[in-house]
């Protein structure tokens, strides 16, 4: 290490001998000829090796100084694609968003990658939670929450869309539904009174056979693609199966009075990753219940 030049040096013998002009390097490097020449000469001095040869006015590369050219450009080539690659690392600090499990696996993690491809600087890492949470306990940046609790009043929550509800079954059950026949009804813990929000909403009632229970809102819209019975689902969580035909929403969908949030401890500053993220929450929303209500036989009673 002891027997290199100086990096200056080097840099400027690069730029001359890429051009192979001295003024045109003086340019690049904002510096006068007469500084690249007496950089040059002081590098010729230090390796006792000629690497130009001046001749009508111009300079040429000599056999040596065409091969310091080549380790010179390898060199920092090198470097920059190394302090690049770190300064990469560096920045890129991935989001960690809490996302209640159904409408993460359902309905973010599909569109996930629209995101990524628009904000390529911008990593997302999910994390499925739901009900309180607490940013200074969990390495956690953001959380993503229905308003069924309430949640500590010194965070940062900007609204993403209105929950909408509706019952949803098989498509050859349609009929059965709309026809008022009794059906199995499908209820979830975690959403004990959906079916009694939906009724009063919509001022329908379906007449049931009998009911079944299940623990989690994944485990109840498995158990109606599997033809077990109508259940209520949130628009979100159905995206797909009702794009693909696979399940069938008989009334629409209502709003039930609850909303989606983007829950931060700290406020959301302009043009920082939390507040794109935010931007993209809140127009992915909007287009879920926009575009479906096309899709829907019935229309969504209040969309906005």
């Amino acid at each position: 290490m002891k027997n290199l030049p100086s990096l200056n040096s080097l840099r400027v013998f690069e730029a001359a001998a890429r051009y192979q002009s001295l003024v045109k390097a003086a340019e690049e490097l904002f510096v006068t000829q007469g500084a690249v020449s007496r950089q040059i000469r002081q590098l010729e001095t230090a390796l006792d090796v000629v690497l130009f040869e001046r001749r009508n006015r111009g300079i040429f590369l000599t056999p040596a100084g065409e091969k310091l050219k080549q380790a010179c450009q390898q060199a920092f080539g090198l470097l920059t694609l190394t302090i690049d690659e770190l300064q990469q690392t560096s920045q890129i600090t991935p989001l960690i968003v809490s996302c209640e499990p159904t409408i993460m696996m359902k309905w973010l993690i599909p569109k996930l990658m629209i995101f990524k491809t628009n904000h390529p600087d911008i990593e997302i890492h999910l994390v499925s939670g739901g009900g309180h949470i607490d940013f200074s306990r969990n390495s956690v940046n953001l959380a993503i929450r229905r308003n069924d609790f309430i949640w500590n009043n010194r965070y940062v929550a900007e609204r993403l869309g209105r929950e909408w509800i509706g019952p949803i079954c098989l498509p050859d059950a349609e009929n059965r539904v709309i026809t008022h026949q009794p059906l199995a009804l499908l209820h979830t813990h975690t959403r004990p009174d959906a079916w009694n929000d939906w009724m009063s909403g919509n001022k329908q009632i379906i007449q049931k056979q009998h009911e079944h229970w299940f623990e989690h809102f994944y485990i109840l819209l498995e158990a109606v693609m599997a033809g077990h019975g109508v259940g209520i689902s949130s628009i979100y969580m159905i995206e797909q199966e009702l794009r693909n035909k696979r399940v069938s929403a008989p009334y629409g969908f209502i709003p039930d009075g609850s909303a989606y949030y983007l829950i931060s401890p700290d406020v959301f500053a302009a043009n920082t990753p939390q507040t794109i993220f935010l931007e993209w929450l809140k127009k992915a929303f909007h287009e879920t219940h926009s575009q479906l209500a096309d899709l829907c036989h019935h229309h969504f009673t209040g969309l906005g």
